[in-house]
């Protein structure tokens, strides 16, 4: 291991965990002045500190790579590459310096450049349609992406519990149609709630009525979805104090916020209970991430599958960090979760050289493909589209692509690289964050030009590339 000084990352960790440099050494079992030798990079930190910080306190070993770091430098990218608030080209090292030597000011820049774009977007809406919601354009879905991509996608306390209850009802070990059974069983007998079919029209999937004690379930609902939607309310009602005590830990800017974390993590407590961590890590692990293959046994469709593969990141038993998406045709990404490092810039769409576009070509088809970022990093992403029952004749079905990627270092432990040359760097696609955002002068799918570099035209001249 080549010398390496981590003073801010580890000052960082400690701040997180609300320690003080004594309280940190005697955790680690070292003496307060090596840890505050640590952190003014004196010493760099060996590997028997390292493992010891990763099992102690549950982060990644990348957590002190500048590999890891690749999300916070993409959106400080974004915020000086503003042509509104900077005419500047910044370097980029000195960017990846700011980045792991001052990830708390790169931080506070991007929050500030987040909130000047809201309240730029509100005053543009406000004059064009003199519309005054205070709740319009303020992205609660990005601040609860957030909070799940600071905890990697985990949450160690729900997870547990969860998988607990999990097992008891026969989650991860009985088919899904007995698992269903039992939860709704569980749900009477424990919480007196009914469950009630309905048929309606109108989009309803599901919905619980507190003072009643109804869940009223659409028809159209598969088992393991039935099953999805019974554990996520009975979440709510199992872990409530748990929940909230979750939640506590973000200060969110908006109850739209608030609310929509609160069902995302009841959601993750409903995929817990219905793939327990151990039974779902290990048939992971010796079947090659195989979604297919996981969908069978769990009986649960490949979206739910997906997402649940990228939150394996429980301290000693850890799977592959995933990156989970979902896109619809036209690029929307109305989901982005991940255990990684890896991120997508919200600035001009996402790159169409990407795998899930070429998925919606072969609907049902699983597609892979070996990608290179302009940073020069690897990786494997697999994408398949899913179709969401249309209610009835004439409704707007709704196709997304699903798209799983991973580092090619974690590649060959998955089904998905076989036959497959992850080592030759020529083989991989190389794409980029978005047009915008992108470094590639030579990309002939470009549809717009970068931000970063100065845009200059002779009308004289012409080249594959259209800037």
């Amino acid at each position: 291991m080549a010398k390496t000084f981590v003073g801010s990352r580890l000052r960082q960790l400690r701040r997180e965990r609300d320690l003080s440099q004594a309280e940190l050494a005697a955790t680690l079992d070292l003496s307060p002045s090596y840890v505050n030798q640590i952190e003014h990079d004196v010493r760099p930190l060996t590997v028997p500190v390292l493992l010891k910080i990763t099992e102690t306190f549950g982060v990644d070993a990348t957590f002190f790579s500048l590999d890891d770091d690749s999300r916070l430098l993409a959106e400080l990218e974004t915020v000086v590459g503003d042509v509104e608030i900077n005419k500047v080209p910044v370097d980029m090292h000195e960017l990846s310096d700011l980045v792991y030597n001052h990830p708390e000011i790169a931080r506070a820049l991007v929050e500030m450049h987040r909130r000047y774009c809201n309240i730029r977007d509100k005053l543009s809406l406000a004059t064009d349609s003199r519309h005054h919601d205070a709740q319009v354009l303020a992205m609660p879905h990005e601040e609860v992406r957030d909070f799940f991509y600071a905890r990697q996608n985990y949450l160690h306390g729900l997870d547990q519990q969860s998988e607990n209850l999990g097992q008891f009802l026969g989650g991860g070990s009985a088919p899904i149609a007995q698992v269903e059974q039992e939860i709704q069983q569980y749900l009477r007998n424990q919480h007196g709630v009914d469950i009630r079919t309905i048929s309606n029209q109108d989009g309803l999937v599901h919905h619980f009525h507190p003072d009643t004690r109804i869940l009223e379930l659409h028809a159209h609902l598969s088992l393991g979805q039935r099953a999805f939607r019974m554990a996520t309310e009975l979440a709510f009602l199992e872990f409530a104090e748990e929940l909230d005590a979750v939640l506590r830990e973000e200060d969110f800017r908006s109850q739209a916020s608030l609310d929509l974390a609160r069902r995302g993590v009841a959601s993750y407590c409903a995929a817990a209970m219905l793939m327990p961590y151990q039974q779902f890590h290990r048939k992971s692990e010796q079947h090659g991430y195989d979604i297919d293959y996981l969908s069978q046994v769990f009986g649960l469709g490949y979206e739910t599958i997906a997402s649940r593969l990228s939150t394996l990141q429980r301290p000693k038993l850890r799977g592959i960090p995933f990156t989970f998406v979902r896109v619809d045709r036209a690029g929307n990404m109305s989901k982005r979760q991940s255990a990684t490092g890896v991120h997508f810039s919200n600035a001009g769409g996402t790159c169409p050289l990407w795998v899930l576009y070429e998925a919606f070509t072969t609907p049902g088809k699983i597609h892979r493909q070996h990608v290179e970022m302009p940073d020069g990093r690897h990786y494997l992403w697999t994408a398949r589209t899913v179709h969401h029952q249309r209610p009835n004749f004439g409704a707007t079905g709704k196709v997304f692509a699903i798209g799983l990627g991973c580092e090619a270092r974690h590649a060959e432990r998955t089904v998905y690289s076989r036959g497959l040359n992850l080592h030759d760097p020529e083989a991989a696609t190389p794409i980029g964050t978005g047009c915008r955002m992108c470094s590639r002068r030579h990309c002939t799918q470009r549809a717009f030009p970068s931000i970063n570099e100065h845009l200059s035209i002779n009308a004289h001249r012409s080249t594959i590339a259209p800037y």
